[in-house]
């Protein structure tokens, strides 16, 4: 199991469109502390590269979720990521 897939199954149960976390919320989630980085918005950027390194961004990214910063607040937004593929 990787270190943010407990975060990545929480946000893949949720039914809204949008939540937000505190770090502390986060941190129990998933048994560890987030990084000094993680008050960084680079560190919650969100990207679509298949290839990505940030384990972080691939966990809300496969629950179908972009991340946003609240600055000062250490919380972040979840946004569920529209789909663009067509209707079925």
């Amino acid at each position: 199991m990787a270190k943010y897939d407990p975060l990545r199954d929480y946000l893949r149960k949720q039914k809204s469109e949008e939540l937000e976390l505190s770090f502390v919320e986060m941190e129990r989630k998933i048994g560890y502390m987030l990084p000094k980085t993680a008050g960084l918005p680079q560190w919650w950027a969100n990207t679509t590269d298949p290839a990505t390194t940030h384990v972080q961004r691939k966990a809300w990214g496969d629950a179908g979720f972009d991340a946003f910063l609240i600055a000062g607040a250490d919380r972040v937004r979840f946004k569920r990521v529209q789909s663009t593929r067509p209707a079925s």
